[in-house]
């Protein structure tokens, strides 16, 4: 960090390594039956690697570009361990917008980022969060003023192109009191030969009567990068925020993903999907808390899963004492495309109040053969009904992003991964309707 940086930072920074030093790396375990392991990662092989900065997004690296295909408010990308693009709009500038490195962040707007950094996480939290705590650098700041409304999207990027590379991530949004604003964070991975870390922090907080819309895209490509991330979202009073999460690939993902309810008037809409491939293993863990009564949220997650992978995807609505008056409801689906693929869906439930109203349901299953053949009656080839029921399947968490671009960017990137499970998709539902037919 800079020399500017101020003693309370260091101070955190220090309780974080003697966390980090002190936790074994972990092996998670759900269910009974379900384990993640970091047996095969070498942490110790892995840095964070430097680069320089690039004035023109034109020489960003190209999995960047071909992400961005619009123009946003502001963008920001942090390549492995170095902030190395930043652009912000003159007129939310003017409007008193900040959107900058967190390490500047730290340097300019100081007693801002103390008054909220890590309000909502803690180093002690595990190996990871303690590791991101130490040793982030670059990281992502953002804040909307009260009464500013923002117009077009603040975008963040977070990109790995090289193995080797160790990038702890930490971004920290504050949306002031009936600020209205879009804030959407890209996580990019080149096809690296070799290992590779993200290990990531997000916070956001929502103020009185703000509106924010966030959306996460994760795409870590077919290289062996490792995503173990904690991100939390905190609502206040009358707010609302609507939180889209999309995970398109990773060779291991372990997220813990919190939308917290705390104050009354606060609701929450959290939508996500995954789709796995190959021999991807990702592990999802998501908390709707209701810290306050008179809250309230709704939760849809959607899955879908080809080759060898594993997905687990575990959701948890969780209302406190004195919290009466919360309604929430949480669904969880999860779609089987191959016969060595993998998965859970594991809705869950602790409600310690009374006068509230909170449910949930989870499914897992796989296509309809007899809405495929419908289809095929109909001269649609096979590949393409079951192309149109997936992408049909996800189209309700895609519309939410309420983003053309980024829903453009999912469904073509859907489309691709359909397209290369293509012979194991066809033989896995033929053979459950030849199981069928003989049943």
């Amino acid at each position: 960090m800079p020399a500017s940086s101020a003693d309370w930072l260091a101070d955190a920074r220090q309780a974080a390594l003697e966390a980090y030093e002190a936790e074994p790396v972990p092996t998670w375990r759900r269910s009974g039956f379900w384990t993640t392991s970091l047996r095969n990662l070498d942490v110790d092989a892995l840095e964070p690697r430097r680069y320089e900065a690039v004035a023109d997004a034109a020489e960003l690296p190209a999995v960047v570009r071909d992400a961005l295909d619009d123009e946003p408010g502001a963008l920001i990308v942090q390549r492995g361990g170095s902030t190395v693009h930043l652009r912000v709009d003159d007129d939310l500038a003017a409007q008193g917008v900040v959107v900058c490195s967190l390490e500047q962040a730290v340097a300019d707007h100081g007693d801002l980022v103390r008054e909220w950094y890590m309000r909502r996480l803690s180093e002690t939290e595990g190996k990871f969060p303690a590791a991101t705590a130490a040793f982030w650098t670059g990281g992502v700041f953002v804040h909307v003023p009260k009464n500013v409304r923002v117009e077009r999207p603040i975008q963040s990027v977070y990109v790995i192109d090289e193995p080797g590379t160790a990038q702890y991530a930490h971004t920290l949004a504050v949306v002031g009191e009936h600020a209205e604003c879009a804030i959407r964070e890209y996580c990019l991975g080149d096809d690296i030969d070799g290992q590779a870390l993200h290990a990531g922090a997000f916070e956001l907080y929502a103020r009185p009567g703000a509106k924010a819309k966030v959306a996460h895209f994760q795409d870590w490509g077919r290289g062996e990068i490792y995503d173990i991330s904690t991100k939390r979202v905190e609502i206040a009073r009358d707010a609302h925020v609507s939180w889209v999460p999309v995970h398109l690939g990773g060779r291991l993902t372990k997220q813990t993903l919190d939308i917290v309810t705390a104050e009354p008037g606060s609701d929450m809409r959290h939508t996500g999907l995954y789709f796995t491939e190959r021999d991807e293993h990702l592990d999802l863990f998501t908390t709707d808390l209701h810290e306050a009564g008179h809250t309230t949220g709704d939760t849809v997650w959607k899955g879908a899963l080809t080759g060898e992978s594993r997905a687990s995807y575990e959701g948890l609505i969780e209302i406190v004492e004195n919290a009466q008056e919360s309604h929430t409801y949480l669904q969880t689906h999860q779609m089987l495309l191959s016969q060595k693929a993998k998965g859970d869906a594991i809705p869950s439930l602790i409600v310690k109040t009374d006068s509230v109203s909170a449910s949930h349901g989870g499914t897992v299953g796989e296509l309809d053969e007899e809405q495929i053949f419908y289809m095929m009656s109909r001269g649609i080839p096979r590949i393409e009904a079951v192309r149109t029921l997936v992408e049909g399947y996800f189209e309700e968490v895609v519309q939410r992003l309420d983003d053309p671009g980024l829903e453009a960017l999912v469904r073509r990137r859907i489309g691709e991964k359909l397209l290369a499970a293509e012979d194991q998709v066809r033989e896995f539902v033929g053979h459950r309707a030849g199981a069928a037919q003989e049943a």
